[in-house]
């Protein structure tokens, strides 16, 4: 039997997790109280039990009771009983606009400023993220990718790697992203821009992909930057890393960084992390304004 605790921040998908989970064939409960884990663990490995795989979500809402979880968490582990935690993490910035597009409440925020409740919260369950057996960073993720990687927890609990690789295109008119970790720029390559068949398309168009490929300089400069990023991957989960994003810029983030992005992504997809892809600024009407 498995038996997965899933914890972490309020808004960083717990819930989104537990119903992946759910859907995958977990027995779910949410919000189990800490002091009902203990009987609820030995009621499982029951053998009238009929589930094989059990997923419990634990987060704030335990109030002051959290801090008992220590207790029972070693206890569990005095009595042989085996459990996992998936703990979902999410940067101060992304769990403040998540809470302001639903306009939901934070827990420990009533009556308090949103960002004081969440550094409060960050700070009870730390510990948890210290216990961690898997550890998902959400905050550069769409719900469909954190469903992905809750997928890739239940396949390859033996080799599962926490770092996700977050391979951005941007374009610098827009500025350089805030969280981006390597910065890269591709305004040495050739510019679609100014062949007027290609100029409305965008590098996910293989035309653009051809144009912005031409020569020796794009594909060497490919390989090169797929080995530097090879390298340093295992260097970053050697610091804890879970969260990585490598961005790569143009003028206008529709030709040739998406172009470069998409391909860098695709040689990167053969390692053991998680690759995801995406264009910050494809959608910016640049053509328009005459820049790429």
């Amino acid at each position: 039997m498995r038996f997965l605790i899933v914890t972490g921040m309020s808004g960083a998908g717990i819930s989104t997790a537990l119903n992946t989970l759910e859907d995958s064939g977990f027995f779910c409960v949410d919000n189990l109280p800490v002091l009902m884990i203990e009987a609820f663990a030995n009621i499982s490995r029951d053998s009238h039990f009929t589930h094989d795989n059990v997923a419990i979500g634990i987060d704030i809402r335990n109030g002051a009771a959290l801090e008992e979880l220590r207790s029972v968490l070693e206890k569990l582990r005095e009595d042989k009983f085996h459990y996992e935690i998936l703990f979902l993490e999410a940067s101060d910035d992304a769990l403040v606009r998540r809470y302001k597009e639903t306009r939901r409440e934070h827990p420990l925020a009533r009556g308090k400023r949103l960002i004081d409740g969440i550094s409060v919260e960050r700070e009870r369950v730390n510990f948890l993220k210290q216990l961690a057996d898997y550890t998902i960073d959400t905050s550069n993720l769409l719900t469909r990718d954190l469903k992905l990687e809750v997928e890739r927890v239940i396949r390859s609990a033996a080799t599962y790697s926490n770092l996700i690789v977050n391979v951005m295109s941007f374009g610098y008119k827009f500025g350089i992203p805030r969280d981006a970790d390597m910065v890269f720029d591709v305004r040495f390559l050739p510019n679609p821009y100014y062949v007027q068949e290609l100029r409305k398309k965008t590098g996910n168009d293989k035309e653009v992909q051809d144009y912005v490929m031409q020569g020796e300089e794009g594909p060497a400069f490919l390989e090169k930057l797929a080995d530097l990023v090879r390298f340093l991957l295992p260097q970053y989960v050697k610091e804890a890393r879970h969260q990585l994003v490598v961005a790569i810029g143009c003028t206008g983030g529709r030709h040739r960084s998406v172009t470069v992005a998409n391909a860098l992504s695709e040689k990167l997809k053969e390692l053991p992390y998680s690759v995801i892809c995406y264009h910050r600024d494809i959608r910016n009407d640049s053509f328009v304004k005459g820049e790429d």
